[in-house]
């Protein structure tokens, strides 16, 4: 089950407002969404939470490039929301470096010849884009950091993660509103 917020920062503090995803595609997407969520270009935050799995933070300034943190960025590749926050950049790829071999590919799409040193292909170093991404949290781990949530606590949050976020930048109760 997913969850998925934004928190605005106003002069009285902040709002919160539920979001739906279904229609966001890309970052660039997602970045829009929470500039809209602030007309006076304050301080977004866009919480999304897999229950058990993973959670990600993504923070607008303005119009400064979005700053993300993904708590487990392999969980979150299988997820079609993660996969918004899982940029290149952000794994440390070159654009469009999915980890697989395109010249390996035949024409009609299969690939040519058998795996190399007997592999069956199927495992997790089958050339995927998902194996080529960490069990680990990626991106920003300062991005809280002046909001009140330093690195290290932000990396070792897991369960209620969004919900220890809000209680730490004072934003709780209107997070709870929308939950």
């Amino acid at each position: 089950m997913y969850f998925a917020a934004l928190l605005a920062r106003t002069e009285d503090g902040w709002e919160a407002s539920d979001t739906e995803l279904d229609d966001v595609e890309t970052l660039a997407d997602l970045a829009d969404l929470a500039r809209e969520a602030s007309p006076d270009e304050d301080t977004v935050l866009v919480l999304i939470e897999q229950e058990e799995g993973w959670f990600g933070v993504v923070r607008v300034d303005g119009e400064d490039d979005p700053r993300i943190y993904v708590s487990d960025a392999a969980a979150a590749a299988r997820s079609s929301y993660g996969e918004i926050l899982l940029t290149d950049e952000l794994l440390g790829r070159e654009p469009g470096d999915d980890g697989t071999d395109l010249d390996a590919l035949d024409l009609d799409g299969t690939e040519d010849g058998e795996p190399e040193d007997g592999a069956d292909g199927d495992g997790p170093d089958a050339g995927s884009a998902e194996s080529a991404v960490p069990h680990a949290p990626v991106g920003d781990a300062g991005i809280l950091e002046d909001l009140g949530v330093g690195e290290k606590e932000l990396r070792s949050m897991t369960e209620d993660a969004l919900g220890r976020i809000a209680d730490a930048l004072g934003a709780s109760e209107v997070l709870e509103t929308v939950r």
